[in-house]
């Protein structure tokens, strides 16, 4: 959803929190291995966190978070993102519903910058909608240090129907 200077940020349920929380962190196999946690999750923007572990580790001599790591986040930290403008938009629809309507998310294009090396404890995913359709959103994720330095950004399509 593209912010405007009007756009107030309303909070979610706390128990639509925790369905779309459970079905990111839970439902998904891949998101557990990676061991993205949700952070927050507004109708207009969502974080998502990971620590560094030594199976993330891309390049050994400088510790560094490996290129596939950040891609993968920023793929499903976006499809995070249009779980939440999904919600927004079918407010009134049952948890199940909603579940149904994620289960028809899949990525069909995805384009990466990276910026600086990924190096530190954990790092923060940042995504917000920027156009959800009625058959395809797009979606704008940011891979941060957790001092809010950018170190990756990505764009990403989904098909949503």
């Amino acid at each position: 959803m593209v912010k405007t200077p009007n756009t107030v940020a309303k909070a979610f349920a706390p128990e639509l929190v925790a369905m779309i929380t459970q079905y990111y962190e839970d439902n998904i196999p891949f998101n557990k291995l990676l061991g993205l946690k949700v952070a927050s999750i507004l109708p207009e923007q969502v974080t998502a966190s990971i620590v560094m572990r030594r199976e993330l580790v891309g390049h050994r001599p400088s510790h560094r978070i490996h290129g596939g790591v950040i891609s993968a986040g920023i793929d499903v930290t976006g499809s995070l993102a249009v779980m939440a403008a999904i919600s927004a938009r079918h407010i009134d629809e049952s948890h199940a519903q909603l579940v149904e309507r994620f289960s028809k998310i899949g990525t069909i294009d995805l384009h990466i910058d990276y910026l600086r090396p990924g190096h530190g404890d954990h790092f923060l995913f940042r995504a917000e909608v920027l156009r959800l359709g009625s058959r395809v959103a797009t979606a704008r994720t940011d891979f941060l240090a957790v001092d809010g330095k950018l170190l990756a950004t990505g764009t990403t399509a989904y098909i949503v129907s």
